[in-house]
């Protein structure tokens, strides 16, 4: 018999802390967390979101362009919450049609999928580093040098993969489970329905495809199993589970944001024209004759929304189509809007390989992203080398002593710490640098930031 995942579990509201190293549930009852009628443990998870600092300093973090000075270029920030608002529509027209075929679980309402969906848009990208992806990649490359080599020594194969592979997805996690609110005491202890909808992939960097995408690092394992569990997701593997199925969900919203957005955004900066957008588009769209935009601008506003609609409705569609699959962990799609409708389809493929080519390769972009490479390095030569001259060699000097004292007001360096322990706390203080901040340490720590 087919083991399936079930609405009721998939919703669950129970929250996580932790406690003597223990993974343990918070109080039960939903008063204790603030919970009423008007507040439920959904909108609950999305102020705890609101209002973090992770989420605040997403304004200064490159969603394309990095440090771009127009004042109406999207960052991650407003990136994130455009996600959401897709999101939360996609999720409440799911949880209507859901309502209608009898699977929605007795006490929950179709707003709580768009909610729950919503939320995990809102903190999707909360792990992303300076300078976007790329930011990404220069703090791996700094773990993958050979000639950074020594300081990998003694460290698991699981340990060393993690700190060779930042992953803004992993760190979103790490975020929302271990560093902000309650730091190593649950984070913001979220219900467990929103953890699931934000595992993109579920799994560690152990798994085959771990070396490439992954949402757990070794610090949230336990955190995770415990989840899992609470969610009845599918266990396909040692630390591997099939996707929740919101996640398919949020991902989609992603996507969706991701591709239309972005090309207002060379718009704005005279990367494409109008002309060029409208034409993406079109396939998608109809105006009524009557209508006239007062500028170009405008015009591609009205053609995006009607355009980010209809693949709201596909995606929906296609999500109620697969729901046994997705309840089975058994969905063989890329993803949903690859199995929408070809004008979905096409609308997205041609806005992404318009901005591959026209946008993403600019050079202006360019030598941005290649100044990130000793921008992030150049902070990881002064902290990593510090550390591990405290935890391993036992022994420190003027330089390296201070270089720790710059974490003291995030999660500071401690000799006990265990050198995977130390990396983490690194990877967290300069993965959660905005842009601004990541570029004049560089500079200040170059020397050229001093002035007599």
């Amino acid at each position: 018999m087919t083991v399936k995942m079930n609405w009721q579990n998939l919703l669950s509201t129970q929250r996580f802390r932790t406690k003597d190293g223990e993974i343990v549930p918070t109080v039960t009852p939903s008063t204790q967390e603030g919970a009423d009628a008007l507040r439920t443990d959904f909108h609950i998870d999305y102020d705890r979101v609101v209002f973090s600092g992770s989420f605040r300093r997403l304004g200064r973090k490159t969603q394309v362009h990095p440090l771009a000075e127009h004042d109406l270029t999207h960052n991650r920030l407003t990136h994130s919450v455009e996600v959401a608002s897709v999101g939360r529509s996609i999720g409440n027209r799911v949880g209507v049609m859901l309502q209608a075929g009898g699977f929605l679980p007795e006490g929950n309402t179709p707003s709580d999928i768009g909610a729950v969906v919503q939320v995990a848009c809102l903190a999707h990208d909360l792990g992303n580093p300076p300078f976007g992806h790329t930011g990404e990649d220069a703090l791996r490359h700094w773990f993958r040098n050979p000639q950074n080599g020594k300081y990998l020594q003694g460290l698991s194969q699981a340990e060393r993969n993690d700190v060779q592979t930042y992953e803004g997805n992993a760190h979103s996690l790490r975020i929302l489970a271990s560093l902000e609110m309650y730091p190593n005491g649950g984070g913001m202890r979220l219900t467990s329905a929103t953890i699931g909808a934000l595992l993109k992939y579920p799994w560690t960097t152990l798994h085959e495809n771990g070396l490439k995408k992954f949402n757990i690092y070794q610090t949230e394992l336990p955190f995770i199993r415990r989840v899992a569990d609470e969610l009845g997701l599918i266990e396909l593997g040692a630390d591997y589970w099939a996707r929740h199925p919101l996640s398919y969900l949020m991902e989609a919203a992603d996507d969706i944001c991701y591709a239309l957005l972005d090309l207002e955004d060379a718009v704005e900066l005279d990367l494409l024209s109008d002309a060029e957008v409208e034409s993406i588009l079109s396939e998608l769209t109809f105006i009524e004759p009557t209508w006239h935009a007062q500028s170009g601008r405008q015009r591609c506003a009205m053609l995006r929304g009607i355009a980010i609609g209809r693949a709201i409705e596909d995606v929906a569609q296609t999500f109620m189509m697969h729901q046994s699959d997705l309840l089975a962990g058994c969905f063989k799609g890329k993803d949903l809007l690859a199995l929408c409708s070809p004008a979905v389809q096409n609308t997205l493929e041609k806005a992404k390989e318009l901005a591959r080519t026209r946008i993403f390769r600019h050079h202006t972009k360019l030598i941005t992203e290649i100044a990130t490479f000793p921008c992030l390095g150049s902070i990881l030569d002064l902290l990593v080398p510090a550390a591990y001259a405290l935890i391993v060699e036992k022994k420190t000097d003027v330089r390296k002593s201070l270089a720790l004292e710059l974490l003291k007001n995030s999660e500071p360096i401690l000799e006990s710490d265990s050198l995977y322990q130390a990396y983490m706390k690194i990877l967290d203080f300069a993965g959660g640098m905005t842009d601004n901040a990541a570029a004049k340490m560089a500079r200040d720590l170059s020397g050229l930031g001093i002035r007599g």
